[in-house]
């Protein structure tokens, strides 16, 4: 696939952008800031700006309880987020909905779920709508491991494949569900396998290369968008941070997260743009300057917008 230069360092600014923005997200839960649980994409963020650089505006993505990297690689305002993330009257929800309910259908992002495989008939029913409406719309659905597992997921792969809907389902494997090995639930080695159950394409990606994931689904959405129906792709990774926030991570050593913090994503890649694809570290910088500033702004956004209202609570519960 083409890669252009504004694609390539892109690519470059909204993984940055996304470990920024997590860690910074860790301080405020820390400081007690936070409302609500809170589970960080540190360590995935090659898996949603790979797969997400291929998207257009109106093209669609369903998330899940670990979103944050999904929306800003979709294109999320950090400082709607980070209100949000903070209860805070400006947020995405308007403070009402917090870290796992992020959604901007202006932008396609049809929300992150807390329900585990929740967002995997959503995209089916997504997809559906685009091909009645007659549009080239792409869905992109991402989910855990442990996802695979439940009913959800197969009765949307089924369905997209009967119907031949443009979906394109992403496994983010990143090798443990919740606190437990995904090795010791699943019942196959690999979960790309499961695509033959259902006769669509199963690719398996190295999560951790944004460029592999960028040209293996950049193919999975020009099947969809021509009609050739639904792909599944697993991608490969880690969560460098435990299941959620204050996670203390005793069921794995640290031995393994070290030996997976040598494969960090942005480094790697950064190291791609300087030594191969011929950008020079102060361009890199100037980009790392920009996303430093734009996230402080954010942060300063969120701790010093308003509380909501008392009257929105009855607010948005219904659709009009």
């Amino acid at each position: 696939m083409e890669r252009s230069k504004e694609t390539l360092l892109d690519m470059y600014e909204k993984m940055y952008k996304i470990r920024l923005f997590e860690d910074n997200a860790v301080k405020l839960f820390n400081q007690g800031l936070v409302r609500g649980p809170m589970h960080v994409y540190t360590g995935e963020e090659a898996v949603a700006v790979g797969a997400c650089s291929n998207l257009n505006n109106d093209d669609l993505i369903t998330s899940t309880h670990r979103g944050h990297g999904h929306c800003i690689a979709k294109g999320g305002l950090v400082d709607k987020m980070a209100a949000e993330l903070l209860a805070k009257g400006t947020g995405y929800c308007k403070g009402k909905g917090g870290s796992m309910h992020i959604a901007d259908p202006d932008i396609g992002i049809l929300g992150a779920n807390g329900i585990v495989g929740a967002g995997l008939p959503i995209a089916a029913g997504s997809a559906l709508s685009s091909k009645m409406r007659g549009t080239d719309q792409v869905t992109i659905c991402f989910f855990g491991d442990g996802a695979t597992n439940e009913g959800s997921f197969h009765e949307a792969l089924n369905m997209a494949a009967i119907w031949d809907l443009p979906v394109v389902f992403v496994c983010e494997n990143n090798l443990y569900g919740l606190t437990g090995p995904a090795d010791e639930m699943l019942s196959v080695k690999d979960v790309a396998s499961r695509a033959a159950s259902y006769d669509i394409p199963g690719v398996i990606v190295d999560g951790n290369d944004v460029l592999d994931v960028y040209e293996t689904v950049g193919e999975a959405v020009k099947r969809a968008r021509n009609g050739g129906g639904p792909s599944l792709i697993e991608a490969k990774t880690y969560r460098i941070k435990g299941h959620f926030v204050g996670d203390p991570c005793v069921y794995r050593d640290e031995e393994e997260v070290e030996k997976w913090k040598k494969r960090c994503p942005i480094k790697n890649y950064k190291n791609y743009l300087i030594e191969t694809a011929g950008f020079t570290s102060e361009e890199l910088a100037e980009i790392e300057e920009k996303v430093e500033n734009e996230v402080e702004a954010a942060v300063k956004f969120a701790k010093e917008s308003p509380d909501p209202e008392l009257e929105v609570v009855f607010e948005d519960v219904f659709s009009k």
